[in-house]
């Protein structure tokens, strides 16, 4: 994958428990993904993951 500058986002609150960061479109399109799409989301240390679901 190419490299990519970084994209500074802000972390929002939806809910009591839930929070989201949008990515950007381009990250999604070097990665083939598409809306619906089920992915992997994993802590690792102070990073989080998100890596495609694979059955």
């Amino acid at each position: 994958m190419a490299k990519y500058n970084e994209a500074i986002r802000k972390i929002t609150k939806t809910g009591n428990y839930t929070y989201y960061i949008n990515i950007p479109r381009e990250y999604i399109k070097v990665l083939g993904w598409r809306k619906k799409q089920k992915v992997v989301v994993k802590l690792s240390e102070k990073k989080i993951i998100i890596e495609d679901w694979v059955k």
